[in-house]
């Protein structure tokens, strides 16, 4: 199986929990030449982040001032928080000839898919809502109120990216290693 690049840049999405970060954690290890997109946002830093590398926190006027100046590729608010991914790193990174791997929500994998239709597009899935839930609740990285504001997004987030048209796989998380052998394989073979 070859390991040469073969699409500029893969966008991961699904819902909070369903396993996003950590399958592009291991397809950045697993396949050359790919990078993690570090996305900017509002949202406040969690223990054990680093600026610059798990995200780039902004606050909110100056997450507006470089989304209206065309910096982000694409931008969304996602539970009372700005999130977007920075224009000149993915720029860079495809002009050496990387594939940049995107971890973002539902309406930024649309905004991708319009600005570069050759992106693929992969769309996580929690095995249930109940195994969603308990994913969440395991981080203890957000209040009740997050949470359930998280839980509910979750179902609309699913059904945005089946309606969109723009999601052309569809990858169930139910075992971290068999998932991310199944992403591999869709990277490679697009």
């Amino acid at each position: 199986m070859s390991t040469e690049p073969v699409d500029p840049t893969e966008s991961l999405r699904g819902p909070s929990g369903a396993g996003k970060t950590s399958i592009c954690k291991a397809l950045i290890q697993q396949l050359p030449q790919t990078v993690l997109s570090v996305s900017a946002t509002t949202r406040p830093i969690r223990a054990g982040e680093v600026n610059g590398r798990s995200y780039e926190f902004l606050d909110r006027n100056e997450f507006g001032r470089r989304a209206a100046a065309g910096d982000f590729l694409e931008s969304a608010e996602y539970v009372g928080h700005c999130y977007g991914t920075p224009r000149r790193p993915v720029q860079d990174a495809l002009a050496t000839g990387s594939n940049m791997v995107l971890e973002i929500d539902v309406q930024g994998g649309i905004q991708v898919a319009a600005k570069m239709p050759e992106a693929v597009l992969i769309f996580v899935l929690p095995p249930n809502m109940d195994s969603l839930r308990a994913r969440l609740e395991g981080r203890k990285t957000e209040a009740a109120d997050q949470l359930a504001k998280r839980l509910a997004e979750a179902d609309g987030e699913i059904a945005t990216a089946r309606d969109s048209g723009c999601y052309r796989h569809f990858v169930v998380n139910d075992t971290l290693e068999s998932t991310v052998e199944q992403v591999k394989q869709i990277i490679l073979g697009e």
